[in-house]
């Protein structure tokens, strides 16, 4: 066959390989199983199933954290193990829970449903009434963001007969009352958007045909999503709708279940919070409002009433810095409580806004290095006290719960076990110098002292302005970490750890940026005398993918082997598969000519080229992945092979969703398959040179 894998502007259909677009095509299906087999024949060996049978133990340890949510006084979980691969939705009392052992109530045997009804059933979310015993559970065909909604009977345990019920598509709900639910959801004609979420806002209610259900809030059909959000804080429930213009824009409105009334005058690059009757929102670009401009990332507080009657003089109420971002920030009552990295290191505040202005405290005692996640206990606002759940781990520290009551200090819920043996093992922080000069930190960790020869495991994300922080990782810290092996973290552009001008660098064109910055903290490795690049093996997943198919073709002199998971490859057809068009604000758009110039020198599928020394590189995607389209894999491993690159290897389960498998089991199998593939191909075989 001959490959042909120009660029086509004007004809983006002339794609040799587009039958592999074909996700349930016979003929696509026959190169899946043919591709998966060649595989697992060579890398599914006795080691392989050592390492699954391991993994998949620890996943399934009866005494991981149970992580909960509160709602209605008590908390809810939902627990998977080898008994229970998919899941049982439980709940108890936060009393019971502090025990050793508590004593849970099963809501809902996943499991057992799904041999019931003899579907690939797992748990969604559930989005339970304040107040009441009924729910709506989403219901996901082995881990596809589509779902199916059906209402339960919390007391009874049971489904509600006659309830509301929604066939499978994108959506979500929010109760109204105990008969109507404001229905977020692509299903039905003319209801997504060309991203294919929802387009729509309908007051369903109950016993009338979702079909009939008026439409109260709509955005065009180019949007992203159209959603909206109940908030029972203020002093008589209300509404807030959003219309997602593009994954980092929207505009909001404030109104009532019949419809948005009020759309409130902010930029679109805004993020917005509220409570009762404060108001706070993030920038993402700068903003000049009542006689003062505010740096972008800056988040301002304000009364939402004052702010509707006309007010603009907002409290300035977090400042950021070159190296000190917000990561993200939510309401518990009266108080706004902000996630921050300063230097990488986790720091949260705590915010009481009054009329005679906002003060603040610091949570005091967490990590340099590692990560502190802090969240609401409540599921709803207007049922929390303020109680606060907060998790900390580093790389060699496994997960530790605790509570945060009021102003108390954090008190110990649950403690996750160790893994994998740590000893001998340190945690460090490094800077790689990228191709223009910027510095590139990234947090390494292994054995104190080497030979120069370590094998590496290295990754990254570096995009849509999320940052990758250094967490405990049971599959790394048993197959690689334990081994002798060394991890590193790279914290590259196109990330969020510096707040929005650290993304934007990595964003549009930028994207090859941060791809030099990967591949300048491989080359830092080799400087340092940590490792030789053929002992490097590099994983990145979805937006990663980008990552690792680019290290492929732009830098394959740098690594020993490639693991590319669920990944976006192909960007001249990206808007055209599943969800891709949602994602044009952080990559571009490949129909506009001046665009496409920039995409394509990172389109990875269009830029191999025959007759080069690439690394090994196994590409692996699920089947059920209806967010990033399985094509992008299929693609680029035919082609790949197609050209004669033998080392060049594919593998798909048929479920798993944007995920590594439907259940500990199937994930377990997938990350031992793809570590058995990195040691092999850097030479690094049960442990040995």
């Amino acid at each position: 066959m001959t490959i042909d894998d120009r660029p086509n502007i004007a004809a983006p259909d002339d794609d040799p390989y587009l039958w592999l677009e074909d996700v349930e095509g016979s003929r696509a299906l026959e190169f899946v199983d043919r591709q998966s087999l060649r595989t697992m024949a060579a890398f599914g060996n006795l080691e392989f199933e050592r390492d699954r049978d391991a993994l998949a133990a620890i996943y399934d340890r009866t005494d991981n954290i149970p992580y909960v949510t509160r709602s209605g006084g008590l908390v809810y979980n939902l627990w998977k193990d080898a008994r229970n691969p998919r899941g049982l939705w439980r709940r108890t009392t936060l009393t019971e829970f502090r025990k050793a052992e508590p004593n849970w109530e099963i809501l809902l045997d996943i499991d057992r449903l799904a041999i019931e009804e003899d579907k690939d059933w797992l748990l969604g979310w559930t989005q339970p009434r304040p107040g009441s015993s009924r729910a709506i559970i989403a219901l996901s065909r082995g881990g596809s963001d589509a779902v199916t909604l059906r209402e339960f009977d919390l007391d009874a345990r049971a489904f509600v007969a006659d309830g509301f019920t929604l066939a499978e598509a994108k959506s979500g709900a929010e109760w109204v009352d105990a008969d109507t639910l404001l229905l977020s959801s692509a299903l039905g004609e003319g209801m997504a958007t060309t991203s294919g979420y929802a387009r729509t806002v309908r007051r369903w209610r109950r016993g009338e045909p979702v079909e009939g259900a008026p439409v109260v809030f709509e955005v065009p059909a180019e949007r992203m999503a159209a959603y909206c959000s109940t908030d029972d804080t203020g002093p008589v429930p209300r509404m807030w709708f959003a219309d997602r213009i593009d994954f980092f824009n929207q505009s909001f409105w404030l109104g009532t279940s019949s419809g948005p009334t009020t759309k409130l005058d902010l930029p679109t690059d805004v993020w917005l919070e509220a409570n009762n009757d404060w108001m706070a929102v993030k920038l993402r670009g700068k903003w000049t409002v009542g006689g003062k401009t505010h740096a972008p990332d800056s988040v301002l507080g304000i009364s939402l009433s004052a702010f509707l009657a006309g007010n603009r003089d907002f409290t300035l109420v977090f400042e950021p810095g070159p190296r000190r971002a917000l990561q993200g920030f939510f309401w518990t009552p009266g108080k706004l409580v902000l996630s921050i990295l300063d230097e990488l290191r986790p720091v949260f505040e705590i915010c009481t806004p009054s009329a005679g202005g906002w003060t603040r405290r610091t949570l005091t005692g967490l990590p340099d290095i590692g990560v502190v996640d802090v969240g609401r206990l409540d599921r709803h606002e207007a049922e929390s006290n303020g109680d606060l759940l907060a998790s900390v781990q580093d790389p060699l520290t496994p997960p530790s719960l605790l509570l945060i009551e009021g102003v108390a200090s954090p008190a110990l819920l649950k403690q996750a076990p160790k893994t994998f043996n740590a000893s001998g093992l340190v945690v460090t922080r490094h800077e790689a110098i990228s191709i223009d000069g910027e510095r590139i930190p990234y947090v390494q960790t292994g054995p104190a002292t080497g030979a120069g020869d370590a094998p590496v495991y290295m990754s990254a994300y570096g995009g849509f302005g999320l940052a990758v922080r250094p967490h405990y990782n049971s599959a790394l810290g048993k197959l690689w970490l334990e081994r002798g092996g060394t991890t590193v973290q790279a914290n590259i552009r196109g990330g969020g750890e510096f707040g929005t001008r650290w993304h934007d660098a990595g964003r549009y064109a930028g994207k090859r940026l941060a791809h030099d910055d990967f591949a300048a903290v491989a080359a830092d490795l080799v400087k340092r005398g940590v490792t030789r690049a053929n002992r490097i093996a590099a994983e990145g997943g979805s937006n990663g993918g980008i990552l690792i198919s680019n290290m492929l073709v732009r830098y394959p002199e740098r690594f020993g082997a490639l693991f590319c998971t669920i990944p976006l490859i192909d960007m001249r057809r990206y808007t055209k598969l599943l969800a891709g068009a949602s994602w044009i604000a952080e990559y571009g758009d490949p129909d506009k000519p001046d665009e496409w110039e920039w995409l394509k020198t990172y389109s990875a599928y269009h830029t191999a080229i025959s007759g080069q020394k690439y690394p090994p590189i196994l590409i692996a995607t699920t089947r059920r992945d209806d967010r990033v389209h399985p094509g992008h894999a299929r693609k680029m491993a035919a082609k790949l092979q197609a050209m004669g690159y033998q080392e060049a290897y594919f593998y798909e389960p048929a479920a798993g969703g944007h995920g590594y498998g439907k259940d500990n089991r199937e994930r377990a199998g997938f990350v031992a398959l793809g570590y058995s593939f990195l040691r092999e191909k850097i030479g690094w075989v049960d442990g040995s040179a």
